[in-house]
């Protein structure tokens, strides 16, 4: 009796430290939105020089040259609100990089006995006011970064809070026969708590020991709950103990989705160059959830590897972290900018699926076309979005496809595209796929990189090809 009062005791602090923790991640998240909001509200570029860079550039030079001189008056006469000319002096440095005499006023041609040297002064000041302007609109445009991430962790830790919110306690449902279940295996259970997200994802914190003197696998565990919850599949959390010993131990285990997904790739670097710029990931996060992705570097060669493979690394570490695949994707952008790549960008391709069920997410930030390859024929799936760290903030275009058993799923390197003869060299690669008799998603990877390398001699570029399908468990 007293140890069946200490178990609800038990599950009630367990939801009342719930309830608290989605509290605090709920007061977090909006204290991190005022945090971006106020940053947001500072930040106001400029693209352009102003008046008052103008001004400036003139009373610098009259200074340094002029003197006393006032046979043109250009400076007194700029200091006018209603004067045009300043702005049109402007405009034709920012297009022309420099101001010649011809721009000048007349007054100015006719009556300035040292044009050259004024000139020459002027076109230095505003060459340091542009200078100036660039370093700005760079900073500015990092608080901007910072203020995304911001807000991307704001909505990161509001979802949290949801699902918190959301989960409902299921465990006097299967309490009794996943308790039969692990004595069976001679596991004793001292508490028990399952809970079910919105999505019917479910999660169960067991505490048990064993009583044998014997210590077994968390996996021994996981099938103890697969028996007493027939057609469920279970497998401990990463971040849980893999061991279950004779002193009593709390094990998380996560319900797995009802699909699974095999993957094989195949590729090969450009003529000449010894490593791929193209570099890619295939992992489950937590969820059970795969996410494919692959990245290919501006060019080709070690550096292009090197920094292909810093965007999949910190795209693998954010999704194993728990970060949705969107905001993963709007994070590694920001990332990228702050490091300043501009001039050697990298696009990034994603595609999640659910492995619950078989929902399709696919995102892209300039890479290639994705193909899905169904009984209905085969489908282009292609956004038009600039590479990684290019633009302060992105707001990735999702597509979804709801997958069925069999379905397979290509992505490509520009490379592989690229290497195809004819204008519309997406329609000619998905004939290819439609001819492909049913193959293993390997050969599938090796046969579709065949084909392409077949149209050219030598590899012009580094070509990837990522290939899944989507099989039901059994």
């Amino acid at each position: 009796m007293f140890e069946l009062f200490d178990k609800k005791q038990e599950i009630r602090q367990i939801c009342d430290v719930n309830f608290y923790t989605a509290r605090r991640l709920e007061d977090m998240a909006q204290s991190m939105e005022r945090l971006a909001k106020s940053i947001e509200d500072e930040v106001s570029g400029g693209g352009s020089l102003t008046r008052a860079d103008g001004q400036a550039a003139l009373e610098t030079s009259a200074a340094l040259v002029c003197g006393d001189c006032n046979r043109c008056s250009l400076l007194e006469e700029s200091e006018r609100e209603d004067n045009y000319y300043l702005y049109y002096l402007l405009r034709t440095f920012e297009q022309k990089g420099q101001v010649e005499t011809a721009d000048m006023p007349r007054r100015f041609q006719n009556g300035c006995r040292r044009k050259e040297r004024y000139l020459g002064q002027l076109n230095r000041n505003l060459g340091r006011a542009v200078m100036n302007l660039s370093w700005k609109n760079r900073f500015l445009e990092s608080r901007e970064a910072v203020a995304s991430q911001f807000q991307e962790m704001a909505s990161l830790l509001g979802e949290f809070s949801r699902q918190l919110d959301e989960a409902r306690d299921v465990t006097q449902q299967w309490e009794n026969a996943i308790r039969h279940s692990f004595r069976a295996q001679h596991m004793a259970l001292r508490s028990l708590l399952i809970l079910e997200y919105a999505n019917g994802r479910r999660e169960a914190y067991v505490t048990a020991r064993t009583v044998n003197k014997r210590c077994v696998m968390s996996t021994d565990g996981a099938h103890c709950i697969e028996r007493a919850i027939p057609g469920s599949f279970w497998s401990p959390a990463r971040d849980s103990r893999m061991v279950i010993t004779r002193q009593f131990t709390t094990v998380r285990f996560v319900e797995d989705g009802d699909y699974r997904m095999i993957c094989g790739v195949s590729r090969i670097p450009r003529q000449g160059e010894s490593a791929s710029g193209d570099n890619y990931t295939f992992v489950e996060s937590q969820g059970s959830q795969v996410v494919m992705s692959l990245a290919d570097g501006c060019g080709s060669g070690e550096q292009a590897r090197q920094e292909s493979k810093q965007v999949v690394e910190l795209a693998e570490q954010l999704l194993e972290s728990g970060f949705s695949a969107r905001t993963t994707l709007k994070l590694v952008n920001t990332v990228t900018l702050l490091a300043g790549v501009q001039e050697r960008p990298t696009t990034f391709d994603i595609c999640c699926v659910d492995l619950y069920t078989g929902m399709l997410e696919c995102m892209k930030l300039g890479a290639a076309p994705t193909f899905l390859v169904s009984e209905e024929g085969v489908e282009i799936l292609s956004m038009g979005t600039v590479p990684v760290g290019v633009e302060v903030t992105v707001d990735p275009q999702i597509q979804t496809r709801q997958l069925c058993e069999g379905n397979l799923l290509v992505m490509v390197s520009d490379g592989v595209l690229d290497a195809l003869p004819g204008e519309n060299k997406e329609k000619l690669f998905c004939q290819f796929l439609e001819s492909m008799a049913q193959s293993t998603p390997q050969e599938v990877a090796d046969q579709a990189l065949e084909f392409a390398a077949s149209f050219v001699p030598a590899a012009r570029d580094d070509m990837t090809v990522l290939a899944a399908s989507l099989w039901k468990r059994e």
